[in-house]
């Protein structure tokens, strides 16, 4: 059977190729151009024109959703409607007769790898924290595997515990489950029991001295309450212009997105550092998981599930670092819009079938807190703006409404900038940066959503911490052109090149001038392609 099958289609194809050999040029040209138009008209265009439909149902979607955020965070700014207001809090008061047994035990944790230039920072920070310190114990998780950068992280916390500080320094021996596993077998120690709250801070955030005295008394006077997460300020903002625009977006972040979760619905993705929780709460939530490469998100998922309430307070900010370096900005992207994607395929099933929640809240975390937002978001700005606008210029059959093109992307536009005013003379550079590190996005949407080779990847992101004052890294950088080479991305340098040849054809042979977003577009792709932007950091010799 197999035999006959195999002649069949030896047979058919001995007879393609005696029928082309037997065909002129011209005549070979004009069968291949009849091939393509039908192939054009059969296939490309109505799959083009429904990739159009699809975007603008998404492009509208997506809309709808930064503008009710926009709603609520205006609606708490004009009527000052703070956690204070909402909830129940008091300072702690001075009991003479107790002591410091009036302020509960804390726990603070500091999980870093591989920190020389921000290890003090934080260590320094939390040990200078307004609190008894009999009533605060501090860990640090040292998971660093550069045995140098251990002996100095170890001498930092014996600095402090000589000067009265109750610090354990903890190292492993592996790094399993990362992040996760650290924090897990942290809160498995024996001491731990003692506390009935834990603070978070990477290595790079400094808290400010009175973040305790600010963020525990709703945990104390709200029993529902498990999680309180304060704002980022970022150190480094002005460092270069790519700083610039990640403040931008993690500005939009924190004052829509967090601020909107947390007064409609008491809930928001908590950030992995600069929080308080209710261990109760973490403990009922089953504890830290290493399933994904946000395991921060994870536990406030699993958490709100068993009824748990989050509070955001926009107004206590902790100082902490942008990543300056484009490389290392591709990789934090790539697990922060990885991890949810594949955290969302895991949860789904368990979100739907939680008793402890409302149909509202389910639906709330389903459809706005991950489709919409971190699926939608990354698809419908790669697809839409990055290939569907471009290559309807090839297509003039596929129209795409006015509309879809110019006004929406206004909007969300002006909203993703209206938190950042002092940078809204950026905002032509934050358009087409973001479109760049969309193709980065939505490709980790991908892997995340299907388990794919780099799903489970966790690259610690590089951090300059004391040399950003001294500016010896750029200026290095800059004198440095030897290695350029090592520089060139080749993902970025070939959408440079496709989107080029679609403006291009738009400019000679189309009206509806598309190639003024085109050009520059491309123009991105290649100036992020090339490697001319971020802090660049020669290697070490």
């Amino acid at each position: 059977m197999e035999g006959s099958v195999s002649t069949t289609v030896a047979r058919y194809i001995d007879r393609a190729y005696d029928l082309l050999s037997s065909l002129s040029t011209a005549e070979a040209l004009s069968w291949a151009a009849a091939v393509c138009e039908v192939v054009r008209a059969g296939v490309l265009v109505p799959l083009l024109k429904v990739a159009v439909v699809l975007c603008l149902t998404m492009s509208v979607m997506l809309v709808i959703e930064k503008l009710s955020m926009a709603v609520v965070a205006l609606y708490v700014k004009v009527f000052r409607r703070t956690p204070e207001k909402i909830y129940k809090w008091a300072p702690l008061s001075q009991d003479l007769e107790l002591g410091s047994l009036s302020h509960p035990m804390v726990l603070v944790q500091i999980p870093m790898f591989n920190e020389r230039e921000v290890y003090q920072i934080s260590i320094g920070a939390v040990c200078k924290l307004a609190w008894p310190h009999d009533r605060l114990i501090i860990q640090v998780l040292d998971d660093s595997t550069d045995l140098s950068i251990r002996e100095l992280v170890q001498e930092e916390c014996q600095k402090w515990s000589n000067k009265g500080r109750r610090i354990h320094y903890i190292s492993r021996d592996n790094r399993n489950g990362y992040k996760a596993g650290a924090l897990k077998e942290a809160m498995d120690l024996d001491y731990v029991q003692k506390c009935d709250y834990v603070a978070i801070f990477d290595a790079d955030h400094e808290p400010p001295p009175d973040f305790l005295l600010r963020t525990i008394p709703f945990l104390m006077h709200n029993p529902d309450i498990a999680l309180v997460q304060s704002r980022w300020k970022f150190v480094n903002a002005n460092e270069c212009i790519m700083t610039r625009i990640q403040e931008m977006s993690l500005n939009y972040h924190f004052k829509m997105e967090q601020q909107s979760g947390s007064s409609t619905m008491a809930f928001f993705g908590f950030n992995g550092t600069a929080g308080v929780w209710r261990i109760q709460a973490i403990n009922e939530a089953e504890g830290w998981k290493e399933r994904t490469t946000v395991e921060d998100m994870d536990l406030a998922v699993r958490a709100t599930l068993q009824g748990w309430k989050f509070v955001y307070l926009g107004d206590l900010k902790v100082k902490s670092e942008l990543p300056s370096s484009y490389k290392a900005y591709r990789y934090q992207q790539h697990r922060w819009a990885c991890g949810p994607a594949n955290l969302f395929k895991k949860m789904t099933i368990d979100i739907i079938m939680a008793k402890k929640v409302s149909l509202l809240k389910k639906l709330f975390l389903l459809y706005n807190f991950f489709f919409a937002r971190r699926i939608i978001s990354h698809n419908v700005t790669f697809f839409f703006y990055c290939i569907v606008i471009p290559f309807s210029s090839f297509f003039p059959e596929v129209i795409i409404p006015k509309w879809g093109v110019f006004y929406i992307p206004t909007v969300i536009t002006i909203l993703n900038s209206i938190g950042t005013p002092r940078s809204l003379h950026l905002i032509i550079i934050w358009i087409f940066f973001e479109n760049v590190m969309s193709l980065h996005r939505c490709k980790a949407v991908f892997i995340g959503l299907f388990e794919a080779g780099r799903v489970n990847e966790w690259v610690v992101t590089e951090k300059l911490g004391k040399t950003l004052k001294t500016k010896q890294v750029s200026a290095a950088a800059k004198r440095s052109p030897s290695k350029f080479w090592q520089r060139f991305l080749f993902l970025e340098l070939g959408m440079a090149v496709v989107l080029l040849m679609c403006a291009c054809y738009n400019f000679f042979y189309r009206s509806n001038q598309y190639f003024v977003f085109i050009v520059p577009l491309s123009l991105s792709f290649f100036l992020m392609g090339f490697g001319f932007v971020g802090t660049h950091i020669p290697a070490a010799k």
